[in-house]
């Protein structure tokens, strides 16, 4: 029986010519023009001449996308936040101020990319969180080719840089499969050059180049935005260098301001004092800017702070400092990254490019993150559902050196809150929630001197990610591909902006556009009508709520805006309009199953009803060897998170030293290492509890049988850990509370070393603290 996309495929055979569909990838080899006889003095030779598939004067496209960062931060747009190079786009070009993003990293990234809805593309959930719904697998499909590979066949040269976030996470390891890495056959870029996951550290990051995992370049002050930006130049030289008349895609789209926010102390610094009134008084500020820079319309109402998010007068004096901080450090992090991308731009004028090169700059892949909740170092203790006080980070930062170890490789911090909401100003939501803008509203400005002439005017039709990839064919001269490599391919969700680029104020082209993410969900009307509802959790508010087992999308309380005349979705008409509402209802259902969106909910299967379905390692024991090292945690044993028996076979000497193996990061995770003639091991719960166990007798020597037992009882409970030595225990302890989802998104798993980030403070200066012997075999088995 066909599947869903089966029949798609089918039906786009039929379809496909009334869908603008007209070219089949890739094109024919050009037959040869030479006449060939039995010898070569009877052949006629002549040289094929190159054919091109461009229409003429084809430009460059550069695409720049910032991560996590709010509509309101920006100073291109009122925001508090320097940004130069937005606003060097901005005031060259023209901008958008009704431009949407899908609420979440890898959603958007895969609409941006294909032209089509997220759930169409298998990413109606990150690619960690993945499952078997049809519209929330992680796994890009061949019916979707991206822009870059269909570029590619046209000649175009194709670039990614930075954090990428749509391979499956458990296809990430050094032993693929590739076809779904940024530079592989599904995919299509030529070059890659980043990181996998969803977000890393910028200090140590666990970095690629094209299907090659490579180490974190060695170098005094790195930062990796300075460094993808640094081999984004090198790729431009040489394209410039070797291919002058071929014309170019890069992708652009830098790990900042995703956390964890992490830039050198000299960026902070240049926010000291500015957040000191809080995030109330801020997005009173902010808003006031963007309506006098004509930003937002001059009726926009400011809507108003959430009962479950706490004022800024809530918060204890004692606690300020680190509230104040943090967000200096966010602030520092995100002009430095629009920085970074300011020397492309400049990079562009040198070679003499620039007029033809269109350069679109999203903005934000969705709003400001909320995830930090009350503010905190380690921000994965939010999403493994562990509650702290205040009080817990500020112990542990004085232990690590004050408030200037924010932003530093010693911590893993992310903002209150309140701060992201105030980055959404006017609006009511942030990251996570779609249905409501300040979750899915971005600035988008658009750049291509002498053939967009700049204007002010913010263009208010409404836009979406999906958009992007039809304008870039038509600007280019080119249609959607009714095949790709032989693969029917599923019709565009987009349109073209294209309409808008010379007229401010010409009537939108956008059909109906449904928005959908972990459950919070709206739909856009081209009337102007828009209908949400908001789903069964709040990014803001900790934990799970205790209904969400039992949760049901029917239960869930619509509401209904007029865009026309409520730019910020500040008045619900739902009670005024009770038609209205059930007519945008039914579109959404509408929407929804006609983009494998259904079941409502699919993309919290993985976080709520089934933790373990979720695209990890699926096996039960592990046998390793020395030589594997950087496994991806969401691709290795839960060794944090779930009873095992850990065994090691190992020689010891006199002057053995190092990690036998280790999980995770500073930030969190654990480890277990050899020094002085004693084993260590240590499990670091985000910094906020670290259990050390040590040996208190002298290790034997040559061949050794090392086990760590760990019995945990429940999610997140203790976990009683023995450790034994041929058999003989040596040491025992209980660490307090676990881990129940991951200790890092982009940190690794290793034998014999601690790649990346270092576990525990004990070998902080010495990492990656390589063994210096060997270990024969690591076993690894879960125990019931």
């Amino acid at each position: 029986m066909l599947n869903r996309l089966g029949v798609i495929a089918i039906l786009l055979v039929f379809v496909s010519p009334l869908r603008g569909f007209t070219q089949n990838l890739p094109f024919p080899p050009a037959p040869s023009q030479s006449t060939a006889g039995p010898t070569i003095a009877q052949s006629v030779y002549k040289p094929t001449k190159p054919v091109t598939h461009l229409p003429a004067g084809a430009p460059n496209v550069l695409i720049i996308m910032l991560d996590d960062v709010g509509p309101a931060l920006p100073d291109t747009f009122g925001g508090p936040i320097h940004t130069p190079t937005l606003s060097r786009i901005a005031n060259s070009g023209i901008v958008y101020n009704s431009f949407h993003n899908a609420a979440m990293c890898s959603p958007s990234r895969a609409a941006l990319l294909t032209g089509r809805n997220h759930h169409r593309v298998g990413f109606g959930q990150i690619a960690e969180l993945a499952n078997n719904w049809d519209g929330y697998t992680g796994h890009w499909p061949a019916t979707t080719a991206s822009v870059a590979k269909v570029l590619g066949y046209y000649g175009y040269n194709t670039a990614a840089f930075g954090k990428w976030h749509n391979t499956p996470a458990e296809q990430t390891t050094a032993q693929g499969p590739y076809d779904r890495w940024p530079a592989g056959r599904l995919v299509g870029f030529d070059y890659f050059y980043g990181f996998l996951a969803g977000e890393s550290s910028q200090w140590e990051p666990a970095l690629v180049r094209n299907t090659t995992r490579v180490e974190t370049p060695e170098k005094q002050g790195y930062h990796f935005t300075e460094d993808m930006a640094d081999d984004a130049v090198t790729w431009l030289r040489r394209q410039n260098a070797i291919a002058p008349d071929q014309p170019f895609f890069m992708y652009w789209a830098s790990g900042a301001s995703h956390g964890p926010h992490h830039i050198f102390k000299e960026w902070a610094d240049k926010y000291k004092g500015k957040f000191d009134k809080g995030w109330d008084e801020m997005r009173k500020e902010v808003f006031a800017r963007q309506k006098a820079l004509g930003w937002v319309p001059a009726n926009t109402r400011l809507t108003p702070r959430p009962a479950s998010l706490a004022a800024w007068a809530d918060i204890p004096e004692s606690e300020k400092p680190f509230q104040r901080r943090l967000m200096e450090v966010f602030a520092g992090y995100t002009e430095h990254a629009d920085t970074q991308a300011g020397r492309l731009i400049d990079e562009l004028e040198r070679l003499g490019i620039r007029e033809k090169t269109l350069v679109l700059y999203v903005w934000g892949d969705n709003g400001s993150s909320a995830e930090g909740q009350n503010g905190t170092i380690s921000e994965l203790l939010a999403q493994n559902g562990i509650a702290t006080e205040i009080n817990d980070h500020l112990r542990a930062l004085d232990r690590l050196g004050g408030m200037d170890v924010l932003g530093s490789p010693k911590t893993d911090n992310m903002y209150h809150a309140g701060w992201a909401w105030a980055g959404s100003t006017p609006f009511q939501g942030t990251k996570l929630t779609a249905g409501h803008f300040g979750g899915t509203r971005t600035p988008l400005a658009i750049s291509w001197p002498g053939k967009i002439q700049q204007d002010k005017t913010p263009r208010s039709q409404f836009h979406h990610v999906n958009d992007v990839v039809p304008t870039i064919y038509d600007v280019i001269g080119i249609q959607a591909p009714a095949t790709v490599d032989g693969v029917s391919q599923q019709p565009m969700d987009g349109v073209s902006m294209k309409y808008t680029f010379a007229n401010a104020r010409a009537a939108g082209q956008k059909k109906a556009q449904y928005f959908e993410c972990m459950a919070d969900r709206g739909i856009y009307s081209p009337d102007g009508w828009y209908a949400a509802a908001w789903g069964p959790r709040t990014p803001w508010v900790p934990g799970l709520p205790p209904s969400i087992a039992t949760w049901s999308p029917e239960k869930d309380k619509w509401v209904l805006y007029n865009l026309n005349d409520d730019f910020s979705q500040s008045t619900d008409l739902a009670a005024k309009y009770p038609q209205k509402l059930a007519e945008l209802k039914q579109l959404f259902d509408q929407e929804a199953k006609n983009n494998l969106a259904y079941p409502i909910g699919g993309g919290l299967w993985s976080v709520v009803w089934s933790p373990q379905s979720a695209p990890q390692n699926p096996a039960t024991a592990f046998h390793y060897t020395q030589d594997v090292t950087g496994v991806p945690e969401f691709a290795g044993p839960k060794v944090g998170a779930r009873s095992s028996l850990v065994t090691v076979d190992v020689d010891l000497a006199p002057d053995s030293a190092g990690v036998l193996y280790a999980l995770g990061a500073f930030s969190g995770g654990l480890s277990l290492w050899v020094d002085k003639g004693t084993l260590g091991y240590e499990y670091n719960l985000f910094e906020i509890e670290r259990t050390r166990l040590q040996t208190a007798s002298a290790l034997p020597t040559g061949r050794v049988k090392v086990e760590v037992e760990t019995r945990i009882a429940a999610p997140r409970g203790a976990a009683d850990v023995v450790i034994r030595v041929d058999g003989k225990e040596v040491a025992k302890g209980t660490v307090p509370r676990t881990a129940a989802l991951a200790f890092t998104a982009n940190d690794a798993f290793d034998i014999g070393m601690d790649s990346y980030s270092p576990v525990s403070e004990a070998y902080f200066d010495r990492r990656p603290f390589r063994f210096n012997g060997r270990i024969d075999r690591v076993e690894i088995k879960y125990l019931q």
